[in-house]
Formats: structure tokens, sequence, C-alpha cells
């Protein structure tokens, strides 16, 4: 299976409407999942959404293994080999989607070298082609899940009603996943490919983990935007029911334009959902200068400043944080390019001269504003 974050093909259906937001998931969808628009459900474009150095360094273990050349393919990325030294280092997302391509293309493996065998480059497609002419989400994820059950030594997917509610897990026990990157690569994959099919996205109750919480899990809001529980009993996610019983409005036409982007964006297109922290980001917007205060966003999401800083900490974050968090990734995405000056760039952040800004700059990353955009070119 690639490691993709789909994007392409047709959203189409009835309108499956959010109780609480009043959001239309199908504008969602339309918006994070497949088109190829880069404006993602934040209301931000979505290369401004940066990814952290740990995902490069989790998805390179594979290869490394093998003894390709990783420097040579992360130069190839655009991505300088000294990141994987800097922890609070951070990639742009075309860079993490090449990476990924290239990865996937020279080890000609769908598992990055994560599994005990290869998984060939194409097995993914006839995956495809075997599910699209099922009836409902249920044919279509079940005859998935045996199609892969075929082959030995594959993490197994399996599919279970849980009451009202439908839980996909997938057993990693044949892999060897020490960062477990390719496990949750899986869950996103199925998600995004379970929504694709019905032309909505499907909102996610929880996902859980079979492991202990890790040092980035602050990063897991950009690719389970959903309640989150470590030391779990299995990896899984878990979702309403009714999705199953909905028929599949894609055909042989949209599969084909669906498979031609993959394997790419895994982490580059990050499902925003419904949280609170996504709400907030898209309420701030692009420039930090107009920012509302944490009253007025507060007043916009009907809640009181109070209720709304208990919310964010039970998501595990502040304001302040997720304020932080924007700024860092603007600067990233300027800073890449050449049409500002460093100066521009921390005007248009908020700050109040640019000696704070390169201070903010290092404290995220480790480098130095210039520095960064050195790197960059």
């Amino acid at each position: 299976m690639p490691l993709a974050g789909f994007r392409t093909g047709r959203c189409q259906g009835l309108a499956d409407i959010h109780p609480q937001t009043g959001h239309d998931e199908r504008l969602v969808a339309r918006r994070s999942l497949w088109l190829p628009s880069t404006i993602t459900s934040t209301g931000l474009p979505m290369r401004e959404r940066t990814i952290a150095s740990h995902f490069v360094r989790a998805a390179l273990r594979g290869a490394q293994r093998q003894n390709l050349a990783c420097d040579t393919i992360l130069r190839e990325a655009g991505i300088q080999p000294a990141i994987l030294q800097e922890p609070r280092a951070r990639v742009a997302p075309e860079q993490f989607a090449r990476l990924m391509q290239l990865l996937w293309e020279a080890l000609d493996d769908e598992y990055l070298g994560f599994g005990r065998q290869r998984s060939k480059r194409g097995t993914f497609a006839m995956m495809g082609h075997a599910i699209i002419h099922c009836r409902s989400l249920e044919k279509a994820l079940s005859r998935g899940a045996l199609f892969y059950g075929l082959f030995p030594d594959a993490p197994l997917i399996h599919l279970q009603r849980e009451g009202d509610w439908a839980r996909l897990s997938v057993d990693d026990s044949p892999l060897w996943d020490p960062d477990h990157f390719l496990v949750e690569s899986l869950l996103v994959i199925w998600h995004r490919l379970g929504s694709w099919l019905i032309g909505q996205r499907i909102r996610l109750e929880e996902a859980t983990f079979s492991y202990p919480e890790p040092e980035h899990a602050t990063e897991y809001e950009l690719l389970f935007p959903n309640n989150r529980r470590f030391a779990a009993k299995q990896t899984s996610l878990l979702f309403h029911a009714r999705y199953l019983a909905m028929p599949l409005l894609q055909d042989e036409r949209t599969l084909k334009q669906f498979l031609q982007h993959s394997p790419a964006d895994l982490l580059a297109r990050p499902d925003g959902g419904d949280s609170l922290t996504s709400q907030i980001r898209r309420l701030l917007g692009r420039d930090c200068r107009t920012w509302p205060d944490l009253e007025n966003v507060a007043q916009h999401l009907h809640t009181s400043p109070q209720t709304l800083r208990r919310h964010l900490r039970e998501e595990g974050t502040s304001f302040q944080e997720l304020k932080d968090h924007l700024r860092r990734d603007l600067a990233i995405y300027h800073l890449g390019r050449d049409e500002w000056a460093i100066q521009d760039i921390a005007e248009q952040l908020g700050f109040s001269e640019p000696s704070a800004f390169h201070r903010a700059f290092k404290k995220w990353t480790g480098l130095t504003p210039g520095a960064y955009r050195a790197q960059e070119n």
C-alpha cells in the first residue's frame, strides 16, 4: 500500500451536516482530502502546514536498514541531511511529499522497507480495482482487507462492528516499524480511502495506539484530529457504523485519476477535521497583525474564554502555543521563498522588530531565519 494522502477524484453525494458545528462535511472533504487545491480545512494553504523532522527520520529508517544512500535522496527532495540532527527542525510539505515518492521508487516497496517482505509498486492500485465496484463502503473495506490478507507477513487489516460504531484496526506485529511510522500511515490511508469512496469525510470518533504516547504527540493533531488514546489494546480508528452502509460514488474513471497521485502527500495533506485547534486556526487566518484575541475567538465560537482555555488544555495546547505554531509554519513557508525580506516577514508575522523574530524562530527550529533561508537555497 502506498503511503499517500489522497487528494483527487470527485466529491459527490448528500451533505453530512455535523450536528454540533453545522459544517457540511462533504465540503470539508472537498477541501482537505482529494481536490487538487492546496487549501486545507484550516483555511490555510496546505504547504504552510510544516512537518516535524521526526517524520523525516522515521520515514528513512527502512531505507537506512537497506543501506540506501539516504543523503542523496534527501538532497533530491530538497532537504538538507543536517536536518536529521536537529529535533526542532521542520520541512515544507512539498519536500516531504517528494521524499516519500523518492523512497517508494528507490525501494520498489509500498511498505518503504518496514515489512518482512516488499509490497511491490502497483499492489495498492490492484486493490483499488478489486474494490471499486463494491456496493457499499463495508463491502469495499472488507474486500480490501481480504486482498491484503492474501500476502504473507503483511500487516493485517480488520473491520468490525461495535454496536453503533465500527472499528478499523491494523495488526502491525509482522512489521519492523520502530517509530510506528508505517502503521500510522496505514491508518491515515485507509481513512482517506474510505472517505474518498463515499464522497464525504468520515468523522473519526477516536484513534487508539497500542504503544505509549511518544514525545512528538502534539504532531498527531494534523494526522488524527480527534480523540487519541495511547497504550491501548490495539491500533485502530473508531467511527460511526452508519458510514458502512453508504454506497460508493466512485468508478474506474475516477479511480484512475485517484491513483495518479499516489504515493504522495502522506503527512503533507493532514486532515484538519473539526477539532477546536483547527477551528481556531481558520479564524486566525494568515495575517498575524490582525489576529483576534482569545475573548473575540471565544465569542465567535459561542463559548466563554474560560471554557475555551479548558478545551484547549484538553487538546494538549493553549491559545498562545497555537498562535506560535501558526507563526512558525507561516515563517517557514515564507523563508522558503525569496519573495520577502526577513524584515518584511517579521512584520507580517506581527513582530515589533526583526530581533524578536530571530529569537522566536531559533527557539522554534534551532536555526536563525537567515540560516534557515540559506539552507533552503
